[in-house]
């Protein structure tokens, strides 16, 4: 075990990271584990609660100390963490405890020793609660064994009691067992791990009691009046002799159309010393194998942890299921064809997730209910000077005629659920209607698999009503903004359930209120069966946000235009509301709000064709807000229109100097995409890019190819790294991410056409995409994007391959 250059310990078949990761709550932090390439655990640290949860205390971290002459890696971490402490965007309430330590890990031989020095003795009171926890990922061990001294048992699929009271009169998990020293899944060699402590017994905890998304835990307390090696542990994890990591071919898991580019890449352990051939195959119609080339794959270089290869195989048109093989692993089968977007890539999306989302409705889809009828009761005015949480906050006024817990009238009606929450954020909702909107305008996909019945709040999956799903999917969301924002007079900044309790509902949405509105001013008497006393109803959010004020008008101004002549009322309420959010906000001295009114300018003189326009994108175009290169491929879409020489110059100007940094951008890996994670993975903002692109190919043809878009479509359906080669948008692709952070996570399943947001990185060079439905960070679902952006470039790759 020694310390690598990238300053965590390292030997063939074992990586322990100290404090690289920065995202306790997410189970993705101080001292982990990586076991012969796969993490096994994490969140090595001091916590206040046996199995703590999402919104409970962690500490502040500090500086990281690399010592390599004593083999030594520590950190110096405080409690509270102050930036949190009852503040921020998801606040934490911390005891008033105040405390600093050291965590200090040693490598020593093929094992380490991790060590927890105090600066002082804990108060008596909080000995018997502080302590080392140590979280082990659940899913590879359900069925594995662990002894624990003369104890022994099996890792459970789900939770099983007994529960018992904590000396604060809290329910907690009884340990399955204490002892001093455990061994996790000694039958099986590559996840065998050995856990002493030379102080306090160690327990062996299940995370899941109180929290869904927990995991198994190790623990020991503090040892009483200790202050060096307070904790002391000593880690033996088994790794497999001469281990490297498997090689993984990564090819996009639907295929590619003919005459498209296909570039399957390799990705082997950095200790191969050479590559092997790759070979493709058609896989012929009675089940046989024809091998179309064998050949030595191009080395692209180094990457994360790992040596990349690239096998180009473009030149293969003819029509079939091919599959790419190098060495021992073989890759899934995909398809070249000219049909692979015809059918089950993109429609899934509006099939399926869409309308599953789909707020203020009952969803059925034939003997299965998706969700009853939900929301009913929506909403109450927040109150004031609330910092609520998942960055909700009430300043000190409702910026209404409202009062705080006021029914807001007429919110009941439109949206989507936001999307591993039951949240509607005004942004969510406007840039869905934007990009539904923009695939519809340029593409006119013809689709109607759905019953979308607003009168009567259902929706029927595969049943169709003589009506488009997309327009269907835009007057949906139109409805709930214009909702909104004529009843408060303004946007609203959301809509988020009542308590935390209802926030982290798993389940069918119906059941989360009870669907009759708050009104304490009623007396018994005029109760009505709509009517009710029960304070359990969502709460609406206000505030004073110039820049997304512009952001909804441009995704209105977009909308009104597909919706003229299905929904003409709708349409015109929306030019309406969006010409006065954009006459609201005053942009001359404020550049990120100068390019938010030049998009919104772009969207209402294409949809208006008023001269005002025209002039406010003259007059706010500069190139400062070119640099926020997205406003490229928006002005070059009314450069005609406008008809200004400067313009265009300055314009084509700022297009050919973001063609440079995005050629750069490309070469940083061996996937051509901007992939720059930082504790999500990066498949939204990938897509979001691949959008822009197409914009700027068509914009600007000289400058721009579809070369880039396309890799951030196949980097979605599968060519990414890591060793899961899943499509991020499940049930799409021959294989996907099918356990997902959506609503239904607590069944272990997906939503298919839910776009996730994609393979991480374990800090500082390990990608992981886990079979596991509670990484937010990896498998959220997500609105205003996300899915649709999925959606619009599958159908921009036909528009530009066709």
């Amino acid at each position: 075990m020694k310390i690598n250059e990238n300053e965590y310990f390292e030997k063939p078949g074992l990586n322990v990271m100290v404090f690289f990761d920065i995202y306790p709550e997410g189970h993705q932090g101080a001292v982990g584990i990586i076991q012969n390439g796969t993490r096994v655990a994490t969140n090595g640290d001091l916590r206040l609660e046996p199995t703590p949860g999402q919104w409970q205390p962690i500490p502040k971290v500090g500086k990281r100390s690399v010592d390599r002459s004593k083999n030594e890696i520590s950190v110096k971490c405080t409690f509270p963490d102050s930036s949190i402490n009852r503040k921020g965007f998801n606040p934490v309430e911390y005891p008033d405890l105040y405390f600093n330590y050291h965590v200090r890990v040693v490598g020593e031989g093929n094992k380490f020793r991790i060590l927890v020095d105090l600066d002082k003795p804990l108060p008596a009171g909080w000995e018997k609660k502080v302590g080392f926890n140590f979280e082990l990922f659940p899913a590879i061990l359900f069925g594995k064994s662990w002894y624990l001294d003369e104890q022994s048992g099996i890792f459970p699929t789900q939770a099983n009691g007994p529960m018992e009271k904590d000396s604060d009169g809290n329910w907690q998990a009884f340990p399955m067992a204490s002892g001093q020293k455990l061994t996790i899944a000694p039958e099986t060699a590559a996840q065998t791990m050995v856990i002493e402590s030379k102080g306090q017994p160690l327990q062996l905890l299940d995370g899941r009691f109180y929290h869904n998304n927990g995991w198994f835990v190790v623990r020991s307390l503090v040892t009483p009046g200790k202050t060096v090696g307070a904790i002391e542990w000593v880690v033996d994890c088994n790794v497999l002799p001469n281990f490297q990591s498997k090689p993984v071919v990564h090819i996009s898991q639907i295929g590619y159309e003919p005459n498209q580019e296909k570039i399957a890449v390799i990705e082997v352990d950095k200790n191969t010393p050479t590559a092997e051939k790759a070979s493709l195959y058609r896989i012929s119609e009675d089940g046989g194998l024809k091998e179309i080339r064998t050949i030595e794959p191009k080395k692209w270089g180094k990457f994360l942890r790992f040596n990349y290869y690239q096998f180009d195989f473009s030149d293969v048109t003819t029509p079939g299921i091919y599959q790419v093989k190098y060495g021992e692993n073989t890759s899934e089968p995909f398809r070249i064809s000219s049909t692979i977007y015809d059918r089950n890539v993109w429609q899934p999306v509006v099939e399926y997730f869409l309308p599953v989302q789909m707020c203020h409705m009952r969803v059925n889809e034939g003997y299965r209910v998706w969700h009853g009828l939900c929301h009913m009761d929506d909403a109450l005015m927040a109150p004031v000077d609330t910092n609520h949480f998942d960055g909700y906050l009430q300043g000190h006024s409702t910026l209404t005629k409202f009062k705080p817990l006021e029914q807001v009238p007429g919110l009941n009606r439109g949206g989507w659920h936001d999307a591993g929450d039951y949240d509607l954020r005004v942004e969510s909702q406007a840039g869905e209607v934007w990009i539904l909107s923009q695939a519809y305008e340029l593409f006119h996909p013809e689709w109607d698999q759905t019953t979308v019945d607003q009168q009567n709040h259902l929706v029927e999956i595969h049943r169709p009503d003589g009506k488009n799903d997309l327009l269907q999917q835009i007057e949906h969301g139109t409805i709930t903004i214009l909702a909104g924002y004529q009843s408060l007079g303004r946007l609203y900044r959301g809509i988020i359930e009542n308590s935390l309790r209802q926030y982290v509902h798993l389940g069918d949405a119906s059941t989360i209120t009870d669907g009759r509105k708050y009104n304490p001013g009623l007396k018994k008497e005029e109760v009505t069966a709509h009517e009710s006393g029960v304070l359990d109803d969502r709460l609406v959010f206000t505030e004073e946000n110039p820049w997304r004020e512009l952001d909804v008008a441009k995704d209105l101004a977009t909308g009104a235009r597909v919706l003229k002549g299905f929904n003409d009322t709708l349409s015109a309420q929306s030019v309406i509301a969006a010409e006065a959010l954009y006459a609201s906000v005053d942009a001359a001295k404020n550049q990120r709000m100068a390019g938010a009114k030049v998009k919104a300018a772009v969207e209402l003189l294409i949809t208006t064709g008023n001269k005002k326009y025209k002039e406010d994108i003259l007059k706010f175009t500069n190139p400062e807000v070119l640099k926020w290169n997205e406003i490229i491929g928006y002005v070059g879409r009314v450069l005609k229109q406008i008809g200004d020489a400067n313009l265009s110059s300055m314009v084509l100007t700022a297009a050919k100097n973001y063609k440079v940094e995005v050629d750069n951008l490309q070469k940083e890996n061996p996937f051509g995409v901007p992939y720059r994670p930082h504790i999500w993975g990066d498949g939204w903002n990938i897509q979001s890019f691949g959008v822009n692109q197409y914009f700027l190919q068509k914009g600007f043809p000289e400058i721009y190819d579809s070369k880039y878009m396309l890799n951030a479509l196949n980097f979605v359906l599968g060519n990414h790294p890591g060793e899961n080669t899943s499509s991020f948008v499940s049930g799409v692709g021959s294989r996907s991410v099918t356990q997902a952070y959506g609503v239904n996570r607590a069944d272990r399943s997906f939503i298919p056409g839910g776009s996730v947001s994609g393979t991480g990185i374990i800090r500082p060079d390990f990608p992981e995409l886990k079979e596991w439905p509670y990484f937010w960070q990896q498998t959220e679902y997500v609105l205003g994007g996300g899915s649709s952006n999925f959606m619009f470039l599958v159908l921009a790759a036909k528009d530009v391959l066709k």
